[in-house]
Order: structure tokens, then sequence, then C-alpha cells
């Protein structure tokens, strides 16, 4: 926004000059027309004026102009920088915070800052360049009329605050019931199958209803106070105008002001309060984008607070394959709550190992940390015997979580997600994951619904384990991690897909599976009990 504030300043500095010049000529029109001047007299004046009204109109446009595309180019560089944090941040957080929210930020929230970047800024600009100098100007003219402008034009601003602290606590509620609305919608349609399996389905359309009066209540008390405040600005900014031309008028006919330095400032006058009562009808328009702005900074900043995670290509390569994943004095905090407190193990190549301990000992917790999703105590290094560590990238890792997480499209597509292979390959790989995950009897073309609808809870998860298998093949992923992969397996089912791990280790994968089954830690090389960690 620098190029366009300073451009905008360029702008406002041209639409202040053309409006001097054109209360300049219009005064000097008309007194010469009163003192019977020709028309060829007047006609240099004219055209002057013509010209101060092409400036003006000129200066508007390029504002208008510069500014949409200033806050075009803003909200594309948030947009980019708060999904890179939603990226980072991780589903835990995604599953904590609420996908609604997430989109109505992105969405809804970030498009308001259209209001703010286009309307208000630009008249912030514009306010702070032209009402100086056109003070300046009513001064050089004639003082008593710049005295009643300095006492009277401080009022505006004074209505302004006091509007403008009553309209943040009515916008946030505004923000808030929208929020409200979008989660309450999204979880109606995400539940509908079960609600209408169960018959209540007509039960949902009160809260929803209810939810968006409150919405609708919040939005006309904003509405309300946006046009009480044009109201007192108009009028505040309408009497001072008013002042000024009985004064002038009264001293024309005492002849103590001539008739052009009255016409000039008379005309000058409105000029000076609109930018600030403008800049105070705007703020009402950038309000809903400060608002969403507020939640979209802080999802940035709570990214910001995660461990640095290495991405570069280089830093990947300086630990050469074979090398361990390494855990030392890792503390896990959730809120106020210590979930994991200073775990150290070591997880080799080649090699499944099991993490297991009772639900809510930390397991799922260790894997996001694991892939940088949440902050952490201690250290989580790639090392191997005779070289460096690094810290864990995303790029290192192939997973696999608890939530299949499909989406709209093929089998075959979900599976691939992200993949940059040619068709042939990736139809080939696609097949070799399905067969690596027991599910070869599901068709790779097959078109899945919203969320991945059209399989069973096993068929859904032994796709998303493919997926995994797919990323661990193509990439070459050092880390192969499954977040109970058989949870929704029979027997017969979980034992091909542990010959599968164990495959995987045999090609010098670190195999990590979050599991409490029975049949997977039998079948571990390695068991780390959460357990016997806090005895120990």
């Amino acid at each position: 926004m620098r190029g366009f504030l300073a451009g905008g300043a360029v702008l406002a500095l041209l639409q202040t000059v053309s409006i001097i010049g054109f209360a300049w000529f219009v005064s000097r029109l008309i007194t010469g027309a009163i003192a019977g001047d020709g028309i060829a007299e007047l006609a240099p004046t004219f055209w002057a004026l013509a010209a101060m009204v092409a400036l003006r109109a000129f200066t508007v446009w390029a504002m208008d102009a510069t500014a949409a595309a200033g806050a075009a180019r803003v909200k594309s560089q948030l947009r980019v920088a708060v999904l890179g944090a939603v990226r980072r941040l991780g589903p835990d957080w995604a599953a904590r915070k609420g996908s609604a929210t997430a989109a109505t930020v992105i969405g809804p929230g970030l498009d308001a800052l259209d209001g703010y970047f286009a309307k208000y800024l630009p008249q912030l600009v514009l306010t702070v360049v032209a009402t100086p100098l056109l003070v300046l100007v009513v001064l050089l003219s004639d003082w008593v009329s710049a005295l009643i402008v300095v006492i009277a034009l401080p009022l505006i601003p004074i209505f302004m605050v006091l509007i403008g602290l009553a309209t943040q606590a009515v916008q946030r509620k505004q923000w808030d019931s929208l929020q409200r609305l979008s989660g309450a919608f999204l979880d109606v349609v995400g539940g509908l199958s079960t609600l209408k399996i169960f018959g209540r389905e007509r039960r949902q359309l009160g809260r929803i209803h209810r939810v968006t009066d409150e919405y609708r209540v919040e939005t006309m008390k904003v509405l309300r106070l946006s046009f009480l405040s044009g109201f007192v600005l108009e009028l505040a900014g309408s009497l001072s105008v008013a002042l000024i031309a009985v004064t002038a008028g009264l001293r024309l006919l005492d002849g103590q002001l001539s008739l052009g330095v009255g016409l000039f400032v008379l005309i000058l006058a409105p000029e000076i309060f609109l930018p600030l009562r403008n800049v105070g009808a705007q703020f009402h328009a950038a309000a809903d984008g400060v608002a969403a702005s507020e939640e979209i900074f802080e999802i940035i900043e709570a990214a910001d607070a995660l461990p640095a995670r290495d991405t570069a290509d280089a830093a990947r390569a300086a630990v050469p394959r074979g090398a361990a994943l390494r855990i030392d004095g890792l503390g896990i905090r959730r809120g106020d709550r210590l979930i994991v407190d200073d775990l150290s193990a070591g997880f080799e190549p080649g090699a499944v190992t099991v993490l297991t301990g009772q639900s809510g000992a930390g397991k799922s917790s260790i894997v996001a940390a694991i892939q940088g999703f949440l902050p952490y105590e201690g250290e989580i290094r790639l090392a191997a015997e005779g070289a460096g560590a690094r810290a864990v990238s995303g790029s290192d890792i192939a997973w696999c979580g608890q939530t299949p997480g499909l989406a709209a499209g093929s089998v075959a597509e979900n599976i691939a997600l992200g993949s940059r292979l040619g068709a042939d390959e990736r139809g080939q790989l696609v097949q070799a994951s399905l067969r690596r995950a027991s599910a070869s009897a599901i068709d790779p073309a097959l078109e899945l619904g919203v969320a991945g609808s059209g399989l069973s809870g096993g068929q859904a998860q032994r796709v998303a384990i493919a997926r995994a298998f797919y990323r661990w093949t193509e990439l070459g992923t050092p880390l192969l991690i499954l977040d109970e992969p058989s949870s929704a397996l029979d027997a017969a089912t979980e034992a091909e897909l542990i010959a599968s791990l164990r495959a995987a280790a045999a090609d010098g994968a670190i195999v990590i599976v979050v599991s409490h089954r029975e049949a997977v830690i039998a079948a571990a090389d390695r068991v780390v009990s959460l357990e016997a960690v806090r005895r120990a």
C-alpha cells in the first residue's frame, strides 16, 4: 500500500489544486459578468474553469482506479498469507477453530476490506492533504471566515470519534453474528444426512431462523448508526457553512468584503468540510473489513508462533537417506494444560514404530508437533550418523490422519492430490497405492461427493492411506506417519495393511503408527508407550 498512499497523496494534491482553481475561476467569471465584461474577455476564464473541471474529474477517476488496484493487491497478499498460515497451523487448528469461521474470514471478511482500502483510506489521504491547504487559502483570502472554519472544523472529528466508538461495538457484534450464522448453517449442511435419517431436519429450521434474526438485528443496528452519523456530520458541516455564508453576506452589505473574495470563500467553504464528512461516512464502510482483519492477523500471528521449518531443497539434501527421527525433551501444551511433558524418543529407518497410549495421552499431538502444526518445547530433528541434523519439513512427511479428509472428485484425484507426475505415471502409482492400502477393489474413477461421500468408513480410510503411500512413493519422504489407520478395518484387511507398512519400512522409511490395536502393536518393531514414558 505504500505506492498507493504516495500516488494517492499526489492525486489528492492535484484534486485540491483543481478545487481551488474551480472556486477562483467561478468567482472571476461571475464578478466579470456582473462588471459587464464581454464574451471575448470572459472566454479565457471560462476555458480555465473547464480545465479545472476536467482535472478534478480525472483525479477522482484516478484515485478510484488506484484505490481499487491497491485494494485488490492487498487482499491478494493477505489471502495468500492467511491461507499459508492455515496450512501451517494444520488440521488440528482447523478442527478447533471451525472451518466455517476460517471460510468466513478468508472469504467475505477479506472482501469487506474493499471498503477500507478503496473508500476509507483514499478519503483519509485526501482529508490530510486537502483540508490544511484549503484552510490556508481561505485564511489568505479572508481571516474572519478562516477563524469560523478553525472553530467549527474540530466538531466533526469529535462527533466522528463518539459515533465511531459506538459503531465498533455494534460492528463487532454483527461480525460475531455472521460467524455464528455461518457455523450453524455449515453444521446443518454437514449433518443433514444424519438429521434426515432420524427425522430431525426440520428442528434445525428454528435454530437457523434464530441465528439469522440475530444477524438481521445487528445489521439494522449498524445501519441505524450509519444513518445517524451521516445526519450528524451533514448537520455539523451545513451549519458551519451557513455560519460562514451569513457572516460573509453581512460584511458584503457593509462593504467590508468584496464580491469576488466573498464568492471565492463561499465556494471553498463546503469543500473544506466535505473530506472530513466523507471520512466519517466511509468509516462505516470500512468497519466490516477492520473487524475481520483482526482475526486475519490473529491467524497469521498464530502461524508465526509455530517452530520454524526447513523447506529448502538444500536443507533437505543435507541429511542423507537413512536418517533417523530424534525427539528430545518434547513438551506440548494446549492452553494451560500440559499434554506431553519431556518426551525423548528415537524413530529409526527400516522399522515400524507404534506410538500407543490411552485416549487423550497426546499421541495425535505428538504427530501434529512433528508436522509443525503445534508449538512445542524441545527438539524434533532428522539426523544421520556422521552427518548434521535439521528440523523436519513438510516435504519430509507422508501422512494419514484419523479423519480421511476426502473431497469431491474421483478417487484417483483424491489419492494423487498435489501430484506433479504425468497422467500415465500417476495412474500407475494410484493403482499401486490402492494395492498397498488393501483397496484394489475400489475403482479409481469412482466419483465422490462432498467430503468424500459415496464410500463406506473403511473404504474412505483406505483411500486416505493410499494417498499417504502415493506421496511417500512419489516424493521419497523419509517419514510415513499414520494415525489410527486400521480403526475402521476388519482383521484381514488390517493384516494386509500391516504387511504393506513393513514393506515400506524395509524400503528404508521411518514408519510411525499411532494405534491401540493389538494386531498393530504385536507387529511393531518398537512400541513407544506414553504411559510408560510418564511413569519413567
